[in-house]
């Protein structure tokens, strides 16, 4: 492999993963969780278990709030939510003895909670008693999961904190412990966004900051969604806090501000606010505040989903390329995979209507290109790879779906069905219109290709580089296999298993070939098969788009630098959010 392909390869685009469940955000919280510590109080996490065949697999736990007996856990569980299923899940309660990446064989088990995520979803807010074992009550504790659906989380944002002068709390207090005469604040800040009911939600909280008065926190991100529920106007409170290993946190100072507000700042270069104790403001009359918190960074990443391309004006270009070898059968016998039978059709029609009646509502024109190969045809009957199958060389679209039926129906006693199974020159074809779509720099056409075929492709390494080569191109490829034939070696071309590469090496730029032998959903509905065949596009849209970093239409640039209003580049590529929150 050559030093330009493994570049390549290494610039290759992130995988989108495919919108095929709602994804939802479980955030979580404790009241008046049993002491299982002596000396302090119990240090608690939970463990987060769905049940799967029949048994409980651990998907996740949160971070250890130390001291607490009533925590607010910053780590957030993203979960697929599936409307047809049940899912189960239990919340598991421990005072964790060591780190919790150690596992929680050793910890004190301080009580479950079992629910399905239907249930949470539903009523957005579930608190429920904890149990301990055979289902006695765990004194009065209570645990509260809060839902969000971020389906439509369009982007997150990477903030950066400092601080300036904070007060020292160790020298503050009235007997100072020997150890604080010598130290200074450890300092951790906390950021809520404040609910319509005017609850505040936990949003991040820091990591804390040894013996330091002016702090630098790391930079963290945070999904709009989580920050300000996309709503860059809502209200937003950052709270200082001097940490104390025994859970006494004293309280620093706090401010109030927005996302939008932060943008602008930020931009102006005044991101700063004055940290304010309002016992002190009410105490001291020359107070002016407890230290000053700088946002020293921001960057605001969009991550754009499929439908913000559709709806920003991005038109689906359909083409189809049915295959008229000699070894689908004479079309006028009733064994042939051409025959039109009045009572039913075929499958290349089955197969061309489940997936071009999807199509047909993401092209305003309904003008679809119908391609032939394999097949002599008029008026010479020389062997043709790439012919409109409405038989104008000028113009290959159809108007319609049924367009394209009514022109394949015409086709088929006018050729000669022939040989062999070259689908090369279709791609290309397809493909030299993308190239077009891809030198105006916008994201208006996206090009999808729908193969039939009842064979292995003859020429494979044609085909393979054909591939490779639209991979970089505004392209999807969908090949349906149709009839009885062994389509082992078709599954190369899509590159679930591998990156497919070209004759010469050369890597595929995204997975963009879907292949599915029709029998295996014969007896499915077509919207089965329009479903598993259509299934990859959309991340595969996404995926192209961000690559080129190319926001929707209408939207203009994107920055991913420092807020609109500074660098003015393109969207950029979209990149998986988890939170790894760090907690004091």
């Amino acid at each position: 492999m050559s030093a330009g392909s493994e570049r390549r390869a290494a610039a290759a685009p992130r995988a989108v993963p495919a919108p095929r469940a709602s994804r939802v955000e479980l955030r979580l919280s404790c009241r008046h969780l049993l002491d299982r510590d002596p000396l302090t109080k119990s240090d608690p996490s939970v463990l987060l278990l769905l049940r799967s065949q029949n048994q409980w697999v651990q998907v996740d736990r949160t971070e250890v709030v130390r001291s607490s007996l009533h925590p607010v856990f910053s780590k957030v569980f993203t979960l697929d939510y599936y409307f047809e299923e049940v899912q189960k899940l239990r919340f598991e309660v421990y005072d964790t003895r060591g780190p919790s990446d150690l596992g929680y064989q050793d910890d004190d088990f301080l009580g479950g909670m079992e629910c399905t995520l239907g249930q949470i979803v539903a009523q957005k807010k579930v608190t429920r008693a904890l149990l301990l074992r055979f289902g006695r009550n765990a004194g009065k504790s209570t645990i509260t999961v809060t839902a969000e659906d971020i389906s439509g989380n369009n982007g997150y944002v990477e903030l950066s904190f400092r601080a300036r002068k904070l007060d020292d709390k160790d020298q503050a207090q009235p007997l100072p412990l020997l150890q604080d005469l010598f130290s200074k604040s450890d300092p951790f800040l906390e950021l809520y966004r404040v609910n319509d009911d005017g609850s505040e939600q936990l949003v991040y909280r820091t990591e804390v900051v040894k013996d330091n008065l002016s702090p630098v926190w790391e930079p963290f991100k945070v999904s709009l969604n989580n920050l300000c529920s996309c709503e860059e106007t809502r209200p937003l409170k950052c709270l200082v806090w001097d940490h104390d290993s025994r859970g006494k946190h004293d309280f620093i100072g706090e401010f109030s501000t927005t996302f939008e507000e932060m943008q602008k700042a930020f931009g102006e270069d005044q991101a700063q606010w004055d940290c304010v104790n309002a016992k002190y403001r009410q105490k001291k009359r020359n107070y002016k505040n407890s230290g000053v918190v700088i946002l020293a960074d921001l960057k605001s990443y969009r991550v754009h989903s499929f439908l913000d391309y559709i709806m920003g004006g991005c038109q689906i270009h359909f083409t189809v390329a049915i295959d008229f070898t000699a070894s689908n059968g004479d079309p006028r016998n009733s064994c042939s995979l051409h025959y039109i039978n009045p009572f039913q059709p075929n499958e290349y029609l089955q197969a061309l209507v489940a997936v071009g009646e999807i199509c047909q509502d993401y092209d305003s024109d309904k003008r679809f290109s119908a391609l032939g190969f394999g097949a002599r045809i008029p008026p010479k009957y020389e062997v043709s790879h790439d012919f409109a199958i409405n038989f104008n060389p000028e113009d290959d679209e159809c108007e319609g779906i049924q367009g394209v039926v009514e022109a394949y129906r015409n086709c088929l006693p006018r050729v000669q069905l022939y040989g062999p199974t070259n689908v090369a020159p279709v791609i290309s074809k397809v493909a030299r219109m993308a190239a077009a779509e891809k030198s105006t720099g916008e994201a208006s056409q996206y090009y999808i290709l729908l193969v039939l075929t009842d064979g292995v492709v003859t020429n494979m390494a044609d085909a393979r580089e054909a591939i490779v080569r639209a991979s970089y191109l505004p392209m999807s490829i969908i090949i349906v296999g149709v009839g009885n034939a062994d389509f082992t070696d078709m599954q190369t071309l899509d590159g679930d298993e591998g990156v497919l590469r070209s004759p010469r090496g050369e890597p595929a730029l995204r997975d963009i070939v879907q292949f599915v032998p029709f029998r295996e959903l014969k007896s499915a509905s077509p919207a089965a098969l329009a479903k598993c065949v259509l299934a990859e596009v959309p991340r595969q849209v996404v995926e192209y788009f961000s690559y080129r970093e190319l926001p929707p239409r209408g939207l203009g640039t994107h920055t991913h630098d420092a807020g609109p209003e500074r660098a003015g580049q393109p969207g950029v590529r979209p990149v998986s959010v988890s939170s790894t929150l760090g907690v004091p």
